[in-house]
């Protein structure tokens, strides 16, 4: 979401995790009304110029010739200006619901018409309007260069044009210089920079003005307006993935977010990350169900491997961080509990450093874990303490999912023992499928219904070579 957008360091938006169902809503709002066409638009002119009007300002940073690089400032103003004014003005026909953008529509009406921006606006137009207006002579006589003031001499280079226009065979696509065109580079070579030197010398009164002007306004930006700029680069982001996944087919949809209601559900969603690789390649995405009723708070889900159960586990992680961002979230429909955090244990290789074998490993991230997390938090652990025995793991599955029951935590539990899917109402069984008549071939679908036993059998018997296909594979061989 971030490529592309690199100068706007958006980074710690996502980190950011929203605490109450008012910024939610609020976040909701912005969303909705940026998602109208025509005032999108109008945001994104305004991202437009204002990124223009950045590059006129590193442009201005790289110059030596002091006034060119005023020059380039003064633009670099005009940009901001026009900016600023047309997003006002846009905000203002689009009509905007959302408390956000009423809120910077009403701001923007009471600052383009300010003493201060419509002096910074008047005074950069007539400073353009001078500039523009200066006329001079060039005389070149050998090597020696003489500028003065345009005082009606006949211009020559109509006829000069007019002389060699016989030899021209074609127009030319610009003379260039070291593989770059002269007319594109805004730098200036030694000769015009000592004309511009007497031009300066010719119209003091003028240059002097552009020289009080940049330092007067060296900080020219409104603070609402360069902190707008950045932000909604983070709602725009979102909206152009959603665009892109939107046109293969997939849904998103804005959650009912609850503080206290524990009832999660969602209808037709998906992993994000998932989809946005398989959008690429325009392949379908498998979209899955869930929910949660009454007192139950944990999916134990199992199943064969590859069947999609750790891209369940990290889908309904995403759904609640996404959530708790204030954006829209994959699927037709979707009911979220607000977490006051999200707590995860995947698999992760060794590392020898820490002098600890994986089990304990992973004993110490659970404990972590457990030390942290609260009745409001949701863990997701996947493929716990697959390192060890059946039954060792079947005793610690048990005494972890015990304390989160306690707690009363949201929890999802990928694994392959199948009994930990038993322990108590507040545990619900989710497997993947496969085909009926090919057990070997997955749906990637993860529906609600009780464990069957096979998950593990099927998995060792893929872990040594002993299903039907590869017994089969090697009698034929």
């Amino acid at each position: 979401m971030t490529d592309g957008r690199e100068e706007y360091d958006l980074g710690p938006f996502f980190c950011y995790q929203l605490k109450d169902i008012e910024s939610i809503s609020y976040r909701h709002e912005v969303m909705r009304d940026l998602e109208e066409q025509s005032l999108r638009e109008h945001v994104e002119s305004f991202a437009d110029s204002m990124r223009g009007m950045r590059r006129h300002l590193a442009q201005a940073d790289e110059l030596s010739f002091e006034y060119q690089k005023m020059s380039w400032f003064l633009d670099a103003v005009e940009i901001y200006s026009d900016a600023v004014r047309n997003l006002s003005a846009g905000l203002s026909r689009a009509n905007p619901r959302s408390r956000g953008l009423q809120g910077l529509g009403k701001f923007l009406e009471g600052y383009v018409s300010s003493d201060s921006f419509l002096a910074l606006s008047a005074e950069a137009k007539r400073l353009k309007g001078k500039l523009s207006e200066i006329t001079y002579r060039i005389h070149i006589q050998g090597l020696r260069v003489s500028v003065g003031k345009y005082g009606g001499e006949p211009d020559y280079s109509a006829d000069v044009e007019d002389t060699f226009r016989k030899f021209r065979e074609k127009e030319a696509a610009g003379f260039s210089m070291k593989g770059r065109a002269l007319h594109d580079t805004p730098f200036m070579d030694s000769v015009e920079e000592r004309i511009m030197e007497l031009l300066v010398k010719l119209y003091p009164d003028i240059f002097s003005e552009l020289s009080a002007f940049c330092a007067r306004h060296s900080g020219y930006m409104d603070p609402t307006v360069r902190r707008f700029d950045r932000e909604v680069q983070f709602y725009l982001a979102y909206l152009q993935l959603m665009q892109s996944l939107e046109a293969e087919n997939l849904e998103f949809c804005y959650p009912q977010v609850s503080a206290q209601s524990k009832a999660v559900s969602a209808r037709e969603t998906f992993d994000l990350a998932l989809a946005m690789m398989l959008a690429r390649e325009h392949k379908k995405v498998v979209c899955n169900d869930f929910y949660l009723q009454g007192n139950e708070r944990i999916f134990v889900v199992s199943g064969p491997n590859q069947g999609g159960k750790t891209t369940f586990a990290r889908m309904f992680g995403q759904l609640h961080y996404l959530a708790r961002l204030g954006y829209p979230v994959p699927g037709k429909e979707a009911h979220l509990f607000l977490p006051d955090d999200i707590f995860t244990h995947f698999e992760r290789e060794e590392h020898i450093e820490t002098l600890r074998g994986k089990l304990q490993d992973e004993l110490v991230r659970m404990h972590d874990i457990l030390l942290r997390a609260t009745g409001d938090s949701i863990v997701i652990v996947n493929e716990g303490f697959a390192s060890t025995t059946v039954s060792d793991a079947i005793f610690l599955g048990k005494q972890i999912l015990q304390q989160v029951v306690d707690r009363g935590c949201l929890v999802v539990y990928v694994t392959f023992i199948d009994e930990l899917s038993r322990l108590g109402d507040a545990t619900v069984s989710m497997t993947s499928t496969v085909v009926p008549e090919n057990p070997t071939e997955r749906t990637f679908k993860i529906v609600r219904r009780p464990a069957d036993g096979r998950a593990y059998a099927m998995a060792i018997a893929e872990k040594y070579g002993l299903t039907g296909q590869s017994i089969r594979r090697r009698l034929a061989g």
